[in-house]
């Protein structure tokens, strides 16, 4: 499904050395989604996929040229088409989730949640009502929901301005609401109506949950391993995409946590 597209990539840079590579590109793209499915070491992957050297050559590069983001966003506007919708949204959905860093993670980019006595970073995801993710920020984790409010809120203008609603919990406050109201988003808090305790889904905020209940499913998020957080936000939109190729596709990979 995304052929085409790498194909039109690779026309676009050719080498200086005429040399065409090695490796196919379909392979290199196979062993990015086994590493982020599956967790595993650069140095670990499997014999017969593309090494460490060729496979983060492209990782990096993709993930600096916004190619990681435009195949994922291809995929999501067929994934809405194919869903009846629009190809962009016109709401949207954020929230945050704080992830507990490794040992070699630099301190510099990492912090304590303070509420959720989480040391790490914080990841902020921007869904459509699909569930389908609009927007990715990593900071550390001890930046407010504010400020990564903020940070989403002016990704989501930049990449769809189609979006004119956004619903979040009650951790973002009144800056966030005037911050969209800036750039002609209506931001609205969806506060639960008891006084339960546990997980209860909500109203609207209950897609975004879901989405990060599945990149779970992927070990490499499971817990913050980057030391480059940009290289944090290319992961995330790495397992969206392997996820929206099984959604388009029809097809299913069994979940790690049964074998």
């Amino acid at each position: 499904m995304i052929k085409p597209f790498l194909e039109a990539w690779k026309a676009r840079h050719p080498s200086a050395s005429g040399h065409e590579g090695r490796y196919d590109l379909r392979e290199i793209v196979n062993a990015i989604v086994y590493q982020n499915r599956t967790g595993c070491q650069w140095s670990c992957l499997p014999h017969d996929l593309p090494p460490k050297s060729a496979t983060y050559y492209y990782f990096a590069l993709w993930r600096d040229d916004g190619t990681t983001r435009a195949i994922h966003d291809l995929l999501r506007c067929q994934a809405r088409e194919r869903a009846g919708r629009t190809e962009d949204p016109s709401a949207v959905v954020l929230d945050t989730q704080s992830v507990r860093a490794a040992n070699h993670v630099p301190a510099a980019t990492t912090g304590k949640d303070a509420g959720k006595r989480v040391p790490g970073r914080k990841r902020g995801l921007a869904v459509d009502v699909l569930g389908l993710i609009i927007a990715v920020v990593v900071t550390a984790a001890s930046a407010t929901d504010n400020t990564i409010g903020g940070r989403l809120l002016d990704e989501v203008v930049a990449y769809t301005p189609t979006v004119t609603k956004a619903w979040v919990d009650t951790g973002f406050k009144d800056d966030v609401a005037i911050h969209g109201a800036l750039l002609g988003i209506d931001v609205e808090q969806v506060k639960r109506a008891d006084t339960s305790r546990g997980f209860i889904p909500q109203p609207r905020r209950w897609v975004v949950e879901q989405t990060n209940g599945t990149l779970m499913l992927h070990r490499r998020l499971t817990r913050e391993y980057e030391s480059n957080p940009a290289s944090s936000v290319s992961r995330v939109w790495w397992a969206s995409t392997a996820n929206l190729l099984r959604r388009l596709t029809g097809t299913s990979t069994p979940s790690w946590r049964g074998t």
